[in-house]
């Protein structure tokens, strides 16, 4: 993005944090992301059931990232926040795609078991509202404004 910055990272549980509304919510986790499914606020999955349960939901209704941004000034300590929504629509999800993923262990360590760049899953998005790289966790658009805010 053209600028020179530090990643600071909270050594926190998010499980101990919770809100009803998803936009709170990550602001509460700050630089966080949430995915939600038919209303549900979903984590990392804990269980291949969850994580198979996540997944094939999918197919039938859109998952929505919810994710946010905080920029910090380190020279003046003027701080900013904000978040941003993307919703992946997805084609039937074959079981054999899901066991695959199961298999690989990569969906328990992402929001809703959520993978849209993934080799198997990407050629079934069948469309995006809002950007990729907000569904994956930094919206660059978003970043880029509050940054600008802070200089």
């Amino acid at each position: 993005m053209g600028f020179n910055f530090t990643v600071m990272t909270a050594d926190i549980d998010e499980r101990a944090i919770r809100r009803e509304n998803p936009e709170d919510l990550v602001m509460a986790l700050a630089e966080a992301k949430v995915v939600v499914h038919e209303g549900v606020i979903r984590e990392k999955p804990s269980s291949e059931e969850e994580a198979r349960l996540f997944i094939k939901g999918y197919s039938r209704a859109p998952a929505c990232t919810v994710g946010s941004v905080m920029v910090t000034n380190l020279k003046t300590g003027l701080k900013k926040g904000g978040w941003d929504k993307a919703e992946v629509y997805f084609h039937p999800i074959p079981d054999d795609v899901i066991e695959s993923l199961i298999k690989e262990g990569t969906v328990f360590k992402v929001a809703g078991g959520l993978l849209v760049e993934h080799p198997l899953t990407s050629p079934l998005v069948e469309a995006m509202v809002g950007s990729i790289d907000s569904v994956m966790g930094l919206p660059k658009d978003l970043t880029r404004a509050l940054i600008n805010e802070v200089l």
